[in-house]
């Protein structure tokens, strides 16, 4: 890995910015692509000096797409959405925009492509967003074989919106919902062990062209992770359960938001569990240990406990 030049995609988001992380200490010379490389000033120094080099690029211009990969022996795409907004939409970020960046790095002479796509990801589904995540690994795939893709659960970690936000809900709130009754099952994941396993993966000639399933050491309900998290912060709140009906009622309201706290899309998404399917590779088969949860929410919850300070988290 050391000294190979790595685009990743999607470098100022959560899961980007670890694999950032991750693969600067490996030593590789990143150029990390985002929307807004001035206000992502905090990625560079996760390398040596000049090792990795924050880059504004509009994705969806194939010029733009050129440009930056120009030079890259590898191309990491950590681009994705939960909600759509007027551009940035499920089909031209999930299902469209990996098969163009395949044709870009196969211009650009890159020898590797990582996807990250979603344990969710299914043709099938009745979701919008498990659709396009599962077009997208489809069209990759064809054109660029060797593609390494990753399906990550719901992903945890400090800056992660999921526990955060529902902390954040318990702070205010005196009850958190449970869509559906909280019976939809995850099995999250760290998101440093999906930075490790990026640097694994992309190390290993016997992962080319292999999915792996990404998740932690556990399942749990919905309704599990609200009543851990709920003790983690030291806060006694009702669990109340909401039919899927009314979520969805609810969700064609909050969709209109700026950044909506529930679409009818997730209430869709939450009628499927997000477990590995026991028959691809996962995290062990890259040599990588899954943390367990209950090590990692203490290290960022505690603000939300009563007399804590209460605190954004930074960047990592």
């Amino acid at each position: 890995m050391r000294n190979r030049r790595v685009t990743v995609l999607g470098a100022s988001g959560f899961l980007g910015r670890y694999m950032v992380r991750h693969l600067a200490e490996a030593g590789a010379v990143i150029a990390a692509v985002c929307r807004h490389a001035t206000s992502a000033s905090y990625l560079r120094p996760m390398g040596d000096v000049g090792q990795v080099e924050p880059i504004d690029a509009d994705l969806l211009d194939d010029r733009a797409l050129d440009a930056v990969l120009a030079g890259s022996d590898i191309v990491v795409n950590a681009v994705g959405i939960l909600f759509e907004s007027w551009e940035q939409t499920f089909e031209a970020l999930h299902a469209r925009l990996p098969v163009r960046i395949a044709a870009a790095a196969q211009r650009a002479g890159a020898k590797q492509i990582l996807h990250v796509s979603a344990l969710a990801a299914d043709a099938q589904s009745r979701c919008q967003y498990a659709r396009s995540k599962a077009e997208g690994e489809a069209e990759l795939r064809a054109a660029f074989p060797s593609a390494i893709i990753f399906r990550p659960s719901l992903v945890f970690g400090p800056e992660d919106d999921f526990f955060n936000r529902f902390a954040s809900y318990a702070v205010l709130a005196p009850a958190l919902p449970l869509i559906g009754g909280g019976a939809t099952r995850f099995q999250p994941v760290f998101v440093g062990d999906i930075g490790a396993a990026a640097v694994a993966a992309l190390s290993r000639e016997d992962a080319q062209g292999k999915i792996f399933e990404l998740a932690g050491p556990k399942p749990y309900s919905f309704k599990e992770l609200m009543a851990l998290l709920l003790r983690e912060i030291g806060r006694k709140r009702a669990l109340v359960s909401i039919p899927f009906g009314l979520a969805s009622f609810e969700a064609m309201f909050l969709e209109f938001l700026p950044k909506p706290p529930l679409t009818r899309d997730q209430v869709r998404l939450l009628h499927y569990d997000s477990v590995p399917s026991g028959t691809l590779l996962g995290l062990a088969d890259l040599g990588v240990a899954p943390t367990a949860l209950e090590l990692i929410l203490p290290t960022y919850l505690d603000r939300f406990r009563r007399g804590g300070r209460f605190l954004r988290a930074r960047p990592a």
